[in-house]
């Protein structure tokens, strides 16, 4: 009888399996991307793999508004968002790709979708489902989230196929001369300001902004800018180095202490934090 590792060795996804299998084994892992979910029932996601986040459903979200900085090429939670709850987004993002992305959505306000999601980062307009989604629901801010307010470079992705810069650079050991745009950074607390908003109307705030989720959470601890619920992307982790997860570690520590725990990631790089749960 021929055996299980022999057969396996016979088919044609052995070899590329074991090379991702020895990879992953290699790449060094944070602590937090390993702890178990401790989220109940009410725990849900919104939008696609890819682009899509896992939150507590919680009645206080209906009519609410919400920050979600990082929009890239897809909104697919933004919008899901919006239906669901009859939010209104605040959407933050610099990036021309991402400005041009919100462009053409706003052009199909109030449609249905015409087809289904993507795979990948990149979603075409015509597969989000716009009904009842109408001018003021979704606002773009063309500024970058940081903990001051200045003009910044906005450093280009690794892979030029991708659409996400970064003002930490992470993906280029922190560099600071590789290729940039220039783009205007503003704190979180003089955006609500000039949006008339007060923090304590802010019940979630979702960052995926390339690292510099950890200035901007940091600052807005300082500041009592303290939602219920912080869905956060720590990019670092995405591109391992010693730097990197020691301010992962710092961050999670300062969220400990200011009240929040970590109930939720999907063993990467997001996680679902929730304040006094």
């Amino acid at each position: 009888m021929i055996s299980v590792k022999r057969f396996l060795r016979q088919t044609p996804f052995y070899e590329p399996a074991r090379s991702i299998y020895r990879q992953v084994k290699r790449t060094p892992r944070h602590p937090l991307q390993d702890m178990p979910t401790t989220a109940g029932p009410d725990l849900i996601h919104l939008g696609t793999e890819y682009g899509g986040w896992a939150f507590i459903d919680d009645g206080s979200l209906n009519g609410c508004t919400i920050i979600s900085a990082g929009l890239g090429e897809d909104a697919s939670f933004d919008v899901e968002f919006a239906k669901k709850y009859g939010a209104k987004i605040v959407i933050i993002d610099p990036t021309p790709r991402a400005i041009q992305h919100f462009s053409e959505i706003n052009g199909r306000l109030g449609c249905k979708n015409v087809r289904g999601y993507s795979e990948g980062g990149k979603q075409p307009v015509e597969a989000y489902d716009l009904s009842g989604v109408g001018i003021g629901d979704l606002i773009l801010v063309e500024r970058a989230l940081w903990n001051e307010s200045a003009k910044l470079k906005f450093f280009e992705p690794a892979n030029p196929k991708h659409v996400s810069h970064s003002i930490i650079n992470y993906q280029h050991k922190y560099s600071g001369t590789t290729s940039s745009i220039e783009v205007q950074a503003v704190t979180l607390s003089e955006l609500l300001t000039e949006l008339q908003l007060d923090p304590g109307d802010i019940p979630l705030i979702k960052l995926d902004i390339e690292g510099a989720e950890i200035e901007v959470l940091s600052q807005c601890i300082a500041e009592g800018i303290t939602p219920k619920q912080i869905l956060v992307e720590f990019d670092e982790l995405n591109v391992p180095s010693q730097r990197g997860f020691e301010r992962v570690t710092q961050m999670h520590s300062l969220l400990n202490q200011s009240g929040y725990e970590m109930v939720r990631t999907d063993g990467a790089a997001d996680f679902l934090y929730v304040r006094n749960r």
